[in-house]
């Protein structure tokens, strides 16, 4: 593991402007983490735009005013590419933000991200002042940001989780939506945390736009996969290093999510749809850390916004 290539470590800066009931008038979101680009261009400190289009760009909120910056990191190791790239830290930012408006404005989460999201419409980038987008290769004529899938699989998963019931206490639900690769995930999380801060999942429910489906097993298995993918991040997945040195060597010092650390429950629901097929490797797992932080969010009051979840106590005070 010393001598490999570590995905890029990032810090987000996040800020709205709310009108009196509590919706952003303009959103604001800074984004610095060291560029993929280091990698075949030395000296390389500032990410390129589709770096940036990654989950950031294509912010598919019904927002007047939307501000996307980023500004330069150092590079101190090899960075490369991790399942579902820059799209993991900024769906992170992004939905536990939504998270945290709601929290703020008295509402349910659910409601409240629907409401932010609008109407069901193709954005047009163009119109903020975007001249190039990325979109995984996909012409965008041919596969739009629709916030109408987005919409779509987000009640679907909410729907099939049972959201809004009454929970006991320190347990909670925590839901997070994301288009990634052409695809379109949410993703709502139940979680369960003793009073001495031991994180359990007894469920998961996903819902997956991917367009056309050939294999629905297989996409199944990748979202399920995604899962495991996901709780490893965010709950372990740390790097250090002292002395110029990563410290972590092999998996007897890099936990991963094992057999009694996995979610008891994982289930796929897949929208049926005509559109062209998108991907179904890496959109699974950007949704994940989000939701399980918004989750120990509703179970203990305790809000994550740094990763690794282990790092921190959720034990009751």
């Amino acid at each position: 593991m010393r001598n490999g290539y570590y995905h890029a470590a990032a810090a987000q800066y996040v800020r709205a402007a709310l009108d009196d009931k509590g919706r952003p008038k303009a959103w604001h979101h800074r984004t610095v983490f060291p560029p993929i680009m280091s990698l075949f261009e030395p000296g390389q400190r500032k990410p390129g735009t589709w770096e940036l289009d990654f989950g950031l760009t294509d912010l598919p909120y019904d927002i007047p005013s939307i501000c996307i910056e980023s500004g330069e990191a150092d590079v101190h190791v090899r960075i490369g590419w991790k399942r579902s790239v820059q799209n993991i830290f900024h769906a992170f930012a992004v939905n536990s933000f939504t998270s945290e408006l709601a929290a703020a404005a008295g509402r349910d989460h659910l409601d409240y991200l629907l409401e932010l999201i609008g109407p069901a419409r193709h954005i047009d980038l163009t119109q903020g002042g975007v001249t190039e987008y990325f979109n995984y290769d996909g012409p965008i004529d041919r596969y739009p940001i629709d916030t109408g899938r987005l919409t779509n699989v987000l009640k679907l998963a909410a729907q099939k989780a049972g959201w809004g019931q009454s929970l006991p206490a320190r347990r909670g639900l925590g839901l997070a939506v994301h288009r990634s690769c052409l695809t379109y995930v949410a993703t709502v999380i139940a979680t369960e945390v003793s009073k001495d801060g031991k994180l359990t999942i007894p469920r998961i429910v996903m819902a997956v736009d991917p367009g056309t489906v050939v294999n629905p097993d297989r996409v199944a298995a990748q979202m399920e996969g995604a899962c495991i993918y996901g709780m490893s991040a965010a709950v372990f997945g740390e790097i250090t290093a002292k002395a110029g040195r990563v410290q972590q060597g092999n998996l007897h010092d890099y936990p991963v999510a094992r057999m009694t650390d996995a979610p008891k429950e994982v289930e796929v629901h897949i929208v049926e749809s005509t559109a062209p097929p998108g991907g179904v490797g890496e959109p699974g797992v950007p949704p994940f850390a989000p939701a399980l932080c918004n989750a120990i969010f509703a179970a203990t009051g305790k809000r994550i916004r740094a990763l690794a979840i282990a790092k921190h106590d959720l034990s009751e005070a």
